[in-house]
C-alpha cells in the first residue's frame, strides 16, 4: 500500500499546479478552504538509478519501482483554525503520513496574492501557526471531556484517561511555546495513546518553496537557506521547484524532456528530486528483489529486521522465515552479479534480527 503525503497550502500557492508537476496529472485547479471538495490524488514511482540499474542486469519480464501518493487537498486560508477547519478536510489532512507545504514564491499579477505581497517566509510562519491551532484546539476540547469524566471512571480505565490528560497538557505548553508536537519527546505508550488524534504538527513536513523560472540557481539556493535558517528543524525539510515549468516537462515524453531540461541547464528535474525527498522524509529505504521475471523495489521503516521486510513481500515469507540471502547494492554491482557476488563472499545469509539496509538486493529462504 502506498503512503500518502497531503499537499497543502494556502490560497493562490500553486499548490494544484506543483501537484501536476509531481504525479504528471492535468487536475485543474480551484480547490478553496471549504474543504468539502474531493481531492485530487495520484500514485508517482519515486525514481531510483539502482533499480535501472538492476533492469538492465537482470532483464526482467518486469520492473516495479517504489511509488508513494500524494493528495492535492483545498487550500488552508489564514485564519481557518480559529473558524474550526471543516472535518472533511482535517480528516484529510490528519491521514496522511507526511505534509507537503507549497509555499508561493513568484510573482504573477495575474494571480494576486490573498496578502497583497509575495513573502515566502511570513507564510511558512502562517501556515505553521494555522497548524498549531488547529492541534490546540483539538487538544482543548480533549481536555475538557477528559477532565469532566475521569472523576467518573475507577480502574485501568481512570489510570489511562489521566495519563492521557497529562500528555496532552505537555503537548499543549509545548504547542503555546511554539514547538510543533513533531519534537516533543514522548514515551512508546504515550505515543499509542495519541495515534487517533492525527496532530498535523507532529507529522514531517516538507516545506516546498514553488519558484518561478527565473528564480532558479542561486537565487533559489539563497532562498532555500533563508527559509531553512528560520525553519530548518527536526523532522522539516526544505526544497525548492519552478512548478508551472515543472508541469509543463511532466506532460512531455522522456526525451523531449530531456532536451528541455538540458536546453535549460537542469541535470536532474525538480520533480524528481522532491519526489525522492519526500520518501525519505518519511524515514523510509528501499531494499530490492532482483530475477528474470521481476526486479522490485520494496518500501520499508529504516531499521526494519529482516523478517519484518519478509512481511512486506508476503506473510508467508515472515511466517516461514529460516534466513535471507543479502547482498549490498554496491557489492553487487561491483561483483558483476550474483554468482559473482556469492563466489567473493560478498553474498550473506542473515537471520530474523538482521536491519536491512538501504540498496540491500534479498533472497528469502522459507518454509510454510
Amino acid at each position: 500500500m502506498s503512503l500518502q503525503l497531503v499537499i497543502i497550502g494556502l490560497p493562490q500557492s500553486g499548490k494544484t499546479t506543483v501537484f501536476n508537476a509531481l504525479t504528471q496529472a492535468e487536475a485543474t485547479t480551484g480547490l478553496f478552504s471549504t474543504g468539502e471538495e474531493e481531492p485530487n490524488l495520484a500514485t508517482v514511482k519515486v525514481p531510483d538509478a539502482r533499480l535501472d540499474v538492476l533492469t538492465e542486469m537482470f532483464n526482467p519480464k518486469r520492473t516495479v519501482p517504489a511509488d508513494v501518493q500524494y493528495y492535492d487537498v483545498a487550500g488552508v486560508a489564514k485564519g481557518i483554525s480559529e473558524q474550526g477547519m471543516s472535518g472533511r478536510l482535517l480528516g484529510f489532512l490528519s491521514q496522511g503520513a507526511a505534509l507537503v507545504h507549497v509555499v508561493r514564491a513568484f510573482d504573477d499579477p495575474s494571480v494576486p496574492h490573498p496578502e497583497g505581497s509575495v513573502d515566502p517566509l511570513r507564510d511558512i510562519e502562517t501556515m505553521n501557526l494555522e497548524l498549531t491551532f488547529s492541534d490546540l484546539g483539538l487538544i482543548e476540547k480533549r481536555l475538557v471531556r477528559l477532565e469532566a469524566g475521569i472523576p467518573k471512571l475507577r480502574g485501568a480505565e481512570r489510570e489511562m484517561n489521566e495519563r492521557e490528560f497529562a500528555v496532552l497538557k505537555q503537548l499543549r505548553a509545548a504547542l503555546e511555546e511554539g514547538t510543533p508536537i513533531r519534537e516533543v519527546e514522548l514515551q512508546p505508550e504515550d505515543e499509542k495513546l495519541l495515534r487517533g488524534f492525527g496532530f498535523l504538527s507532529a507529522k514531517p513536513l516538507l516545506i516546498l518553496l514553488n519558484l518561478s523560472d527565473d528564480l532558479l540557481g542561486e537565487r533559489s539556493a539563497a532562498l532555500i537557506a533563508e527559509a531553512t535558517e528560520r525553519f530548518g528543524r527536526p523532522g522539516v525539510m526544505i526544497d525548492a521547484v519552478a512548478g508551472k515549468i515543472e508541469a509543463e516537462i511532466a506532460l512531455l515524453d522522456d526525451d523531449d524532456a530531456r532536451m528541455f531540461l538540458d536546453d535549460l541547464g537542469i541535470s536532474e528535474s525538480g520533480r524528481s528530486r522532491v519526489i525522492q525527498r519526500s520518501y525519505e522524509l518519511l524515514g523510509l529505504i528501499s531494499f530490492f528483489t532482483v530475477g528474470p521475471d521481476e526486479c522490485r523495489a520494496w518500501t520499508i521503516a529504516a531499521g526494519t529486521p529482516a523478517v519484518e521486510a519478509a512481511g512486506v513481500i508476503h506473510s508467508d515469507i515472515q511466517r516461514g522465515f529460516i534466513r535471507a540471502e543479502v547482498v549490498s547494492y554496491d557489492d553487487l554491482i561491483e561483483t558483476g552479479g550474483l554468482p559473482e557476488a556469492r563466489k567473493a563472499g560478498k553474498l550473506r545469509l542473515e537471520g530474523k534480527t538482521y536491519i536491512v539496509q538501504d540498496g540491500d538486493i534479498a533472497h528469502y529462504l522459507f518454509n510454510v
